[in-house]
């Protein structure tokens, strides 16, 4: 595997990290000596006559969302705003005060934070790490806490220059990496950065052992503690970010919730007056009476810094998990427990069509040492009368990840993917109203490599057997829905490379390039996807434009071919009437409030066109290239937070009134 993984490591840009710090010693007289300086000089601040006590002020945001492990999907549930007071006296008194929060739900939640979600840290956690008022963390000693020694393993990995305050201020630091000496106890893994001068900390990346998460919910916990030097000689919090991510423990959905905080801190007043009032023993933390937090003045939008970053990983809390990774490479690093069941959809566990009738699956997740996760599932198709089976392996160094992959009838589906969910489908062809998938089923198996970090290609190799479906469910089969359409049947392999794009205006894109060989017959596919989105989250309004084209060789396959008509890409047209293989379609929407957040305004057009040339299709395919450019034009209301869509649309040139429901894109893949 090490070989097979080699070529794409080095095209996603593997570092080699892991190899080299194996050759470094833990341990050494030097690093404990430091660590010993800095455990001295954090408890310093207490004991200095000229420093007496500081008023502080922090402004931070909270996000709290959804997401999919194997995808780049990220869905907002809810944001915060807050503004926090903060007061320490001397030896070592805190307190913090709310001063300012405000909220805005983008779907329905109940989610109601720990404190701590929305304060900061102001004493680097003190001698023992406590999280959630100890519902997710309890009691983790500190690495410069007393008796660190006994508990952590130190590495003086690297003397370096970090930017600091405003990113105006350098300093030279030593990186001491820490990990727990005894992996089954709650323990710390990560790195303390130590002022070359004094020892200080100013910065600290970490996360926990598995044994460190009392919330059985719990995946991982990842913080980022920044400090900066005020009045030219105190170390004092300046930045700090924590990620939060919860799965349900039984139960592997593909699906997790996260909590992002990020504060700033600053506006000190060194040896101000302190209400004593504000002042109690131990960490404490009031707030002004809700008309009073509703009323601050915020400087900055609830979403600004939303639109700035956007909802992926920093690259702070990537550099956390790898870190945790390499101090741990053959170990189990979740919170969660190692084997669940594995539900990828909704309709994985139940769904019908015509190619399959009622079908019934199941699945496991198992995540083994060094976080290699196995997935396997099977299912049977009542109607067709078959099994289908699926099994997958994913884990590999940093940032590379390979995945293999194998499947016995895998249904498939042809023409541009994602027109309806696999619950609005099971709906409509159990109703008779229609069947959205163009089915065939693949046997096989694939090798993918993908890449942690955003913006980095992916390659996937295939070879696989392609098979035609039937219709299993329909008396006279083409009668009561859809005939199915045949496909080439034989032997594929490809290598398919995924190379995301950066667009001016801040759109997204990717381009897809494909080469394959089928039975005797060699080709390749060329396809390029573009968005671009505008919106204002505090009007709720958003407008959306996705382009996208495609082409396929004349040696292709017919399931290779693009379709187009229908729901998705040209609505008032029959479903995927339109065939070629060269193919382009731009469409807008907008989602416009009528009555926030339950009924929107939906408006939405499409223009394209599909291109067959001299290519013969099979007859039963009842299928056309375009003759020319397609439009369509419709409008409709968007449901309870825009997840609910009923339109209409029609077909501009020859085309007719089409009444349409589904659930919105974002949501889809769940279903």
């Amino acid at each position: 595997m090490r070989l097979l993984w080699y070529v794409p490591a080095i095209a996603l840009g593997w570092n080699g990290d892991a190899a080299a710090q194996r050759a470094e010693l833990w341990n050494d007289a030097r690093v404990l000596e430091l660590v010993a300086r800095a455990r001295i000089e954090r408890h310093s601040l207490a004991v200095d006559p000229a420093f007496r006590s500081y008023v502080g002020e922090a402004r931070g945001y909270v996000y709290f969302f959804i997401d999919r492990p194997d995808s780049n999907e990220r869905t907002l549930l809810k944001a915060d705003q807050v503004a926090l007071e903060l007061f320490w006296q001397a030896p070592n008194r805190t307190s913090q005060r709310i001063v300012g929060r405000r909220d805005e739900r983008m779907l329905p939640t109940n989610i109601r934070y720990h404190l701590d979600h929305l304060t900061v840290v102001q004493d680097d956690f003190g001698d023992f790490i406590r999280l959630g008022d100890g519902d997710e963390v309890e009691q983790v000693l500190h690495p410069l806490g007393p008796g660190a020694e006994n508990t952590y393993d130190f590495l003086l990995s690297d003397s370096l220059s970090i930017t600091y305050g405003e990113g105006l201020e350098q300093t030279r630091v030593y990186e001491v990496r820490v990990r727990p000496k005894e992996y089954d106890r709650p323990g710390l893994i990560g790195s303390v950065f130590l002022d070359r001068a004094t020892a200080s900390i100013v910065r600290m990346n970490f996360t926990f052992t598995p044994a460190s998460y009392v919330d059985p919910y719990l995946d991982y916990i990842r913080i980022s503690l920044d400090n900066s030097l005020w009045d030219g000689k105190y170390w004092l919090p300046y930045r700090q970010e924590a990620e939060l991510r919860r799965e349900l423990p039984e139960l592997d959905f593909m699906a997790g919730s996260i909590i992002r905080g990020r504060y700033e801190i600053g506006r000190y007043d060194f040896n101000a007056e302190v209400d004593p009032l504000a002042l109690l023993l131990g960490r404490r933390v009031t707030a002004l009476p809700q008309q009073q937090l509703e009323a601050f003045p915020f400087e900055r939008g609830l979403f600004d810094d939303l639109d700035e970053r956007g909802l992926a990983p920093t690259p702070t809390m990537e550099s956390i998990r790898a870190q945790a990774r390499q101090a741990f490479q053959d170990r189990y690093l979740s919170g969660l427990g190692p084997l669940r069941l594995y539900l990828g959809s909704a309709s994985s566990v139940a769904r019908y069509n015509r190619a399959e009738g009622s079908y019934l699956g199941a699945g496991l997740t198992a995540r083994t040492q060094g976080d290699v996760r196995l997935r396997a599932s099977a299912g049977y198709a009542i109607g067709r009368g078959e099994v289908s089976l699926s099994t997958a392996m994913t884990g590999g160094p940093d940032p590379v990840v390979p995945t293999v992959d194998a499947y016995w009838n895998q249904i498939r589906d042809l023409g541009p993917a994602g027109t309806a969910s696999g619950l609005t489908n099971t709906l409509a062809a159990a109703t008779g109203i229609n069947d959205y998938l163009d089915p065939f089923f693949a046997r096989g198996l694939s090798l993918a490599f993908d890449s942690r970090g955003s913006g980095r290609p992916s390659v996937t190799m295939r070879w696989e057997r392609h098979e035609s479906a039937e219709d299993v469910v329909s008396e006279t089969p083409g009668s009561d829905l859809r005939p199915v359409r045949t496909v080439d049947e034989g032997i594929l392999g490809s290598v398919e490379v995924r190379l995301p794009i950066g667009l001016p205006a801040n759109g997204t894109g990717t381009l897809t390039a494909t080469g394959a060989h089928f039975e005797t017959q060699t080709f390749a596919t060329l396809e390029g996807n573009a968005r671009w989105t505008l919106r204002d989250r505090d009007e709720r309004w958003q407008a959306e434009l996705q382009a996208s084209a495609g082409l396929v060789t004349n040696k292709a396959p017919v399931q290779e071919l693009f379709l187009l008509g229908g729901r998705e890409t040209l609505p008032g047209y029959q479903y995927r009437d339109f065939v070629g293989d060269r193919f382009w379609l731009v469409r807008a929407e907008g989602t416009f409030p009528l009555r926030s957040p339950w009924v929107s305004l939906h408006l939405f057009g499409s223009i394209g066109a599909a291109y067959l040339d001299a290519r013969v299709v099979p007859a039963e395919w009842r299928a056309r290239d375009s003759d020319g450019l397609r439009a369509t034009i419709g409008a409709g209301l968007a449901l309870g937070w825009d997840v609910l869509r009923f339109d209409v649309g029609r077909g501009l040139r020859d085309g007719k009134w089409e009444l349409m429901f589904s659930v919105v894109p974002r949501f889809r893949g769940w279903l």
